[in-house]
This record gives structure tokens, sequence and C-alpha cells, in this order.
């Protein structure tokens, strides 16, 4: 039982945040490991060895998180490197840039408006409407998020294209399935770590899937 006599999802795993210290399931959070020079090194992959520590992927929380939490976390004194925040969310944004390409290579993803429109109108399952932050607002509430997906609009033009091999994509849809749904942890990852103004919620509100 967890707190508050609720059960536990056994297949949810959750961190304690070093900077809140609240718990949460560590998929809203960004790892960190100390590196053999005794500096902070974020792990967006989760891969690196060693003793991890966590951090909510909020940038204003990120921000506020000092050497000394990380040394207590780490239990040994460590340096954080300037700008960690601005490199976390470049990690991040490769990360899902990359993810969206993969999927589009598996056939879970298209670019491109009247594509995309199709398939939010063609029965299609999507799982997440993508759309630059930097796109036309006007062309972008022409679009709708289907009840159970998600929107996301934290990448560029420019990061959209790169996911999609060309050199600037506005609008762009994926389809249900695992991978898609990583593309949906680690993009809500990145949306928590950048400020964006004008482009989150314009189609419509992004919904929680079921």
């Amino acid at each position: 039982m967890g707190r508050g006599g609720r059960t536990k999802d056994r297949d949810v795993s959750e961190r304690r945040c070093i900077v809140t210290g609240e718990v949460a399931p560590k998929a809203g959070l960004i790892r960190f490991v100390v590196g053999p020079d005794n500096s902070v090194v974020p792990d967006v992959l989760e891969k690196l060895p060693g003793r991890g520590m966590w951090v909510t992927a909020d940038r204003a929380v990120l921000e506020k998180a000092t050497r000394g939490q990380f040394s207590k976390s780490a239990k040994a004194p460590v340096t954080v490197p300037e700008g960690l925040a601005d490199e976390v969310e470049r990690q991040m944004a490769r990360r899902v840039v990359d993810l969206i390409a993969l999927a589009r290579k598996a056939g879970l993803a298209v670019a491109g408006f009247e594509k995309v429109k199709g398939w939010l109108g063609g029965g299609e399952r999507v799982r997440a409407l993508l759309q630059a932050s930097d796109g036309s607002e006007r062309g972008k509430t022409k679009l709708w998020t289907p009840e159970g997906a998600r929107y996301f609009g934290c990448l560029t033009a420019q990061e959209l294209g790169l996911a999609f091999g060309r050199q600037t994509v506005i609008h762009g849809a994926l389809a249900s399935g695992g991978l898609s749904d990583r593309v949906v942890e680690e993009a809500t990852k990145l949306k928590g770590l950048r400020e964006i103004g004008g482009g989150e919620g314009t189609a419509r509100e992004d919904k929680e899937a079921t």
C-alpha cells in the first residue's frame, strides 16, 4: 500500500527529487551521475554507471539544484558545471528528435499539414500531435488533438525537420505504439525544461492519454 492507503503500481518506478524532496515516477525526472572528474553529468539515457541523482524535469527546479544538494546525494564533494540546465535541455531535445526519427522510420510518424490532417480525420489512432513552437499560430489552430492523445509544441521547426529528414517541419503526428510512448515520455520532460511562449496548447489543451 502506498501513502494514504493507495495501492502502489509495482510497474511504476519512483525516485526522490534531490531538490524538492518529492517522490515521483522516474519518468518525470532527470538522472545525473558524478563523472571521473567529480563533475555532475546529466544521464538522459539513464545508462551511465554510478549512483543516480534525480531532479524533476522542470527548468525552475533544475536551476535551483546546488552543489550542496548534489554532494549530499552523491555523498562526496562534486562540481556543478555552469549552464547545466541548458545542457540538459540540449540533450533532451536531441533525444526527442532521435526518437521521432526512429518512429518515422518505423512508419509511426508523418509530417505536413495535409498528412497530419488526414490522420486526424481518417481513423488513424494518433498518440501525439507535434507542432513547431515557432510555427504560424493560425495554421496550428486548424488541427486538433484527438481524445486520449497528447499535444507537444516544445520543438522548433528546425528540430522537427531534423526528425523527419527535412529542413523544417511545422506539423507532425505519431501513431500509437511503444516507440511513440517513449517519445511522449521524453517530450514531456523536454516540455518542462523549455519556456515556450504561445506554442503550448494552441491546438486545444493537451490531454493525458488513457
